[in-house]
């Protein structure tokens, strides 16, 4: 017996003129490990909240899912809350306590359980999870990744049979989403537990999967082995790739852009060793060093013009806390890209607000030479109105022009950002990513010459993700100034103009792509992870891809 089973289930949203899930079929075996992926607004997180009975959306259904055999709908409310678990994609809406060994307890307590099995849990779950440090802390005093490993282990102390995750890792760095999802695995290894993942970054969750389900449209699409998997994306290549090709582990990409074939490697030492046994031999008689990205030899300098100026700023947040800033030092020239890279909790988005002038730093002075607007982590601090569209218009409220061309810009700004059919939505019922288009539509729209983009990426599927680079092109070619924060390594690789390390308050380094990141054993892209030995310049997928498919 399946331990989650669909059957030809159909969901359609109040309103909604199409359904957000469509014929769906699947099962998942005990122990499995499901990674479930596809665009924004394909039906992930529709899909997840069937399998949580207090988390079902409200709308017309038609179908099955099971637990077990029985009606999810159906099961008793204590063993859908003790044995199916489920970790949402922000990891404050899940916390309910103050302290973090409440949090921990908070579900055993729900649950009735006596105080020594709930003390003896609690304990068991700090250890596993290496909790014990902090222990005793705010859980306001935790960054975003030690929230949501929090999460987690509340969620592991009442030991579920299944464990859902919604895209957990989209607000952690990379280092923080790698130790979580390795965790997750763990758990998956050593206790049975059954996982089911949303996730858009692939690079990791590939290796850890024994099936992989891709959705489009509401449909699935696909669900199979991980390899199998990326032979199907791939396609014939070119325009014959399905969108979700390019989410797909940079090794992936590189081995069916090269051979094409049916048995791609997965992990970067697969990949190393394929790549060594393709072109080793040839590089060392004399195959010439690939040339660099065009992008990289064509970087946009203005030093005489810069849009900001931080010179020797510190801040912190109050007396007797440490100093989150120290002596902070950077320019950034008008019309480029500027990526900022580094973990959670050393003071990147403290900048972006500082520099937008939300927060007064004690020392320094920041200089902004034009107008400016900032899109927040959380997109939904943007949102006002009951539908998409009104957001958008509400961004032209002071706009002194016609209405005709306020819808008219609010018509192009939907479909740039390819929401236009979600006009009539509410802000709140779209997906993660979705909202992300939406915050980012409504920025633009006030057509600011500097734009501070504080994790523009979070939550974009892989293939939006060309189109918002498309965007971002187009704005530093008018002449606008981006300043982003960024988890997404691989973005900022490919598309930035410069790149910076911030770490302890500061910048530490700074460089165009191809100085700045193959010199990094972590914050570097996968690609130059795989081919630095041969290809050392190489830092994207296609320059790897292509310096192979010269070699051989």
């Amino acid at each position: 017996m399946s331990t989650i089973e669909f059957k030809d289930v159909h969901f359609r949203y109040p309103l909604a003129e199409t359904n957000a899930l469509d014929g769906v079929s699947f099962s998942v075996d005990e122990s499995d490990f499901v990674v479930i992926c596809g665009k924004s607004g394909c039906g992930k997180t529709t899909l997840l909240r069937h399998m949580k009975k207090n988390l079902s959306p409200y709308g017309e259904f038609s179908g099955s899912v099971t637990y077990n055999g029985k009606e999810i709908i159906e099961l008793p409310d204590r063993i859908s809350a003790a044995e199916i678990g489920f970790v949402q994609q922000n990891p404050d809406n899940q916390v309910v306590t103050d302290k973090v060994w409440h949090e921990l307890a908070f579900g055993l307590e729900s649950l009735g359980f006596d105080n020594r099995t709930i003390k003896r849990r609690v304990a068991e779950m700090a250890s596993y999870f290496n909790i014990q440090t902090w222990f005793r802390k705010d859980v306001s005093q935790l960054s975003g990744g030690q929230k949501q490993l929090l999460n987690l282990a509340s969620i592991m102390a009442m030991q579920p049979k299944v464990l859902v995750l919604d895209e957990p890792t989209s607000q952690l760095d990379p280092i923080a989403a790698s130790e979580f999802l390795r965790t997750v695995q763990k758990i998956n290894r050593d206790l049975g537990t059954t996982v089911i993942l949303s996730e858009h970054r692939l690079e990791e969750a590939f290796t850890m999967a024994d099936k992989v389900m891709v959705m489009d449209k509401g449909k699935v699409l696909a669900y199979d082995e991980p390899r199998k998997i990326g032979r199907m994306l791939a396609g014939s290549g070119g325009d014959d790739r399905h969108p979700m090709f390019y989410g797909l582990p940079a090794m992936m990409k590189i081995y069916q852009s090269a051979e094409n074939g049916d048995d791609s490697p997965l992990t970067i030492r697969e990949g190393r060793l394929w790549i060594d046994s393709k072109v080793g031999d040839a590089y060392r008689e004399g195959v010439p060093e690939p040339t660099k990205a065009a992008a990289a030899d064509t970087v946009k300098t203005s030093a005489a013009d810069p849009a900001i100026i931080v010179k020797d700023l510190w801040f912190r947040y109050d007396r007797r806390s440490q100093d989150v800033l120290r002596d902070l030092n950077f320019t950034v020239d008008k019309g480029q890209l500027f990526c900022v890279l580094g973990g959670n909790g050393v003071g990147k988005s403290t900048t972006l607000k500082v520099v937008s002038h939300i927060l007064k730093q004690q020392r320094g002075k920041v200089t902004v030479n034009g107008t400016l607007a900032m899109l927040p982590q959380n997109p939904q601090a943007l949102f006002t109105e009951i539908s998409v569209e009104d957001e958008m218009m509400e961004a032209l409220h002071d706009s002194r022009e016609s209405d005709e061309v306020k819808v008219r810009k609010v018509l192009d700004m939907l479909e740039t950002m390819e929401i236009t059919h979600l006009r009539k939505s509410h802000p709140y019922d779209l997906s993660g990513g979705e909202q992300q288009r939406l915050a980012l539509g409504k920025v633009l729209l006030l057509d600011p010459e500097i734009i501070l983009l504080d994790e523009a990426t979070k939550g974009l599927d892989p293939f939006f993700k060309i189109s918002l680079a498309r965007v971002l092109k187009k704005l530093t070619d008018a002449g606008k100034t981006l300043f982003m924060v960024s988890h997404d390594i691989e973005f900022c690789a490919e598309y930035a103009d410069t790149c910076a390390m911030f770490f302890d308050g500061q910048i530490v380094s700074v460089g165009k792509p191809h100085e700045f990141f193959p010199g990094n054993n972590f914050y570097t892209t996968s690609a130059n992870k795989m081919a630095r030995d041969h290809f050392p310049d190489a830092i994207t997928w296609e320059e790897v891809a292509a310096c192979v498919r010269e070699t051989i």
